[in-house]
């Protein structure tokens, strides 16, 4: 798939939360992106679609710094979050994430109770409200208050998959983040609960702003409201993953602009 274009500028209708420009990604001497523009609009869902390896999570992942972790990376470019760059020199990268929160692919609750599995950003954070109160908001904004409320003293690893996923998520939306990252909250779940973080993520689009990777493309034209596909470049020699055409979600699927696009989203290639 070598492809060298650059994407045409996708012009959101609202107002950008993220405006994200990855000029270079790497990671140790590998380059996992580049040229890519990447704009989140609030109160919007936006997914990241294309085949493995063509970078779609790193580029999730560098949305609230998470991929500093990571022996190695190096990123060139900027991530505006309301007009600041959060890779600025004086920006503390676990500030970043308390208000650009992430899920992961995998449900990941703590070896903790369910209680403490919300409150533990909290306490980090050194909340001063009400802990009883906020956990309860965050359990039911996650649609799982009623399932655990008279049991939320047991470990969060007693839960069904579904229920640790929606845990996680409470978890993630109990410090009031303003951004939340999902990366391929799904995968790893069945089609009953798959259904049930699905329309969570619906009702959570109203009170975050809401990026997501998923290898589903249905999963994108069911819950996205705009789409972001990543192609691979291989005209180099190497791997190196791009944005290749972002837009509306209905767009994208039925009228792309590029044939790479047409290809993908027709399932010529995965």
């Amino acid at each position: 798939m070598a492809n060298l274009h650059k994407a045409t500028p996708f012009n959101p209708q609202g107002e950008v939360v993220l405006d994200c420009r990855l000029d270079k990604v790497f990671y140790g001497q590998f380059q996992a992106v580049r040229d890519s523009y990447v704009p989140i609009e609030k109160g919007k869902i936006t997914g990241f679609i294309g085949p493995s390896g063509c970078g779609k999570s790193t580029v999730l992942r560098s949305l609230n710094r998470m991929n500093d972790l990571v022996n190695g990376f190096k990123f060139e470019g900027k991530v505006l979050y309301h007009g600041k760059n959060i890779y600025g020199k004086k920006i503390d990268p676990v500030l970043v994430r308390r208000y650009i929160s992430m899920v992961f692919q995998h449900p990941n609750p703590f070896a903790m109770s369910i209680y403490d599995n919300v409150a533990f950003g909290l306490k980090l954070n050194r909340f001063k409200g009400d802990m009883d109160e906020q956990v309860q908001k965050s359990l039911e904004r996650a649609a799982l208050w009623g399932e655990v409320k008279d049991k939320l003293n047991k470990s969060g690893l007693s839960l069904s998959g579904g229920q640790q996923q929606r845990l996680c998520i409470a978890r993630a939306i109990a410090t009031e983040p303003d951004v939340l990252l999902m990366d391929e909250p799904c995968s790893a779940l069945d089609p009953i609960a798959t259904r049930h973080i699905e329309e969570l993520m619906l009702e959570l689009k109203d009170r975050y702003t809401v990026a997501m990777v998923t290898h589903n493309m249905q999963q994108a034209v069911r819950i996205a409201d705009n789409t972001a596909f990543f192609g691979v470049d291989v005209s180099q020699g190497e791997r190196v993953g791009h944005l290749v055409e972002m837009g509306n979600t209905q767009q994208i699927f039925n009228d792309p602009q590029y044939d790479l696009t047409k290809q993908y989203v027709s399932g010529e290639f995965s």
